[in-house]
């Protein structure tokens, strides 16, 4: 695993938009995995600035979605898919056919989830797969003592998640759906770089339980220790709680330019 530290979100933004454009040039049609909520906003910022200065080209690229709520309508505005569309297809102008994600108001919630599954494979597989990180650890909706070996699955939200997400619902818990359909750990792993973006103080612990702590449930992310391209970027407020700080600063200073992240 590889930890990058930058002085600020909009530099980690334009690190991670930058090994995107790089991944672009590499294959036109690329698979890119992205997430919802604040983190990852410079991260898609920065590539629609780079789009619309022809450095980067998402004409033949995908899209794919990392959860979903069950239950809300594709066009209700806080379902994942409406603010994918808002935040990231639309800024880089790219279209709904370029876009793949499960199906949160199916019958059959379990065929949902192995569809969904099945259809990232058919699709080659993520190339990249953009991450944030809970401050208890998770990625995804993949909460402390997720199986490690999970697949694309229906979950059950907390309440303090329901009640962390009413802001998005008028403030009206009762608006909440009380499941999500997530792509598993197992499933996370399956993409070919995976790269995890956190800011802030609050994420110091969770950033120094997944990069320095044991693989274990308990912090969902820590299975990123196992996937042999892992990236995780942080600033320095989340990476504060980092004993080998001074370490990943040394070796990404001194890495190969052309090695990127």
């Amino acid at each position: 695993m590889e930890v990058v530290i930058v002085p600020d979100a909009k530099a980690g933004g334009e690190l991670i938009a930058e090994a995107m454009a790089k991944l672009l040039r590499r294959k036109p049609d690329a698979l890119l995995g992205v997430a919802t909520g604040s983190t990852p906003l410079p991260v898609y910022e920065a590539l629609a600035a780079k789009v619309r200065s022809g450095a980067a080209d998402v004409g033949r690229a995908r899209i794919a979605q990392l959860d979903e709520y069950v239950g809300l309508p594709a066009e209700h505005p806080e379902s994942y898919r409406s603010v994918l569309r808002r935040e990231v297809l639309e800024p880089l102008g790219m279209g709904m056919d370029q876009f793949t994600g499960p199906d949160g108001t199916a019958e059959d919630v379990q065929g949902a989830c192995e569809a969904y599954d099945k259809a990232l494979s058919d699709a080659g597989g993520v190339d990249l797969q953009l991450l944030g990180i809970g401050t208890d650890g998770h990625i995804g909706f993949n909460e402390p003592c997720s199986s490690l070996a999970s697949r694309t699955r229906i979950k059950t939200l907390t309440e303090q998640t329901r009640i962390d997400n009413a802001r998005f619902f008028d403030g009206d818990i009762d608006q909440v759906p009380h499941h999500v359909i997530t792509q598993g750990i197992g499933t996370i792993l399956e993409a070919r770089h995976l790269v995890l973006l956190a800011t802030g103080e609050g994420k110091a612990d969770a950033v120094a339980a997944t990069v320095e702590g044991p693989i274990a449930a308990v912090c969902p992310a820590s299975a990123l220790q196992l996937h042999p391209h892992a990236t995780v970027v942080v600033d320095e407020a989340a990476a504060s709680k980092l004993k080998l700080a001074d370490y990943f600063r040394h070796t990404y200073v001194n890495k190969p330019e052309w090695q990127g992240i």
